[in-house]
């Protein structure tokens, strides 16, 4: 059983009624932020995994620094968009 167009116009009124026609590109450009953030996220994970497994170790903090996660880089950057609003 495979999804006809009619099917994908129904969808696509239904999602048109529940979100209006103001609000739907909003929303679609939060969820194309979020896919987008997802891959480069798993990217990251990938990444990671393939530099420990090359170079058997954790990577060295340089002295005196801490660790930056990505929660704190979006803070960060949050809070330098909030001070020039």
């Amino acid at each position: 059983m495979s999804i006809g167009p009619w099917q994908i116009i129904l969808i696509l009124v239904i999602v048109l009624i529940i979100f209006g026609a103001g609000k739907l590109p909003r929303v679609m450009g939060d969820i194309a932020k979020g896919v987008k953030n997802f891959k480069v996220g798993l990217k990251d994970e990938v990444g990671d995994s393939a530099a420990e497994s090359t170079t058997g170790a954790t990577p060295s903090l340089e002295e005196g620094k801490e660790p930056e996660s990505a929660s704190d880089k979006a803070s960060e950057e949050d809070k330098s968009s909030a001070t020039k609003d």
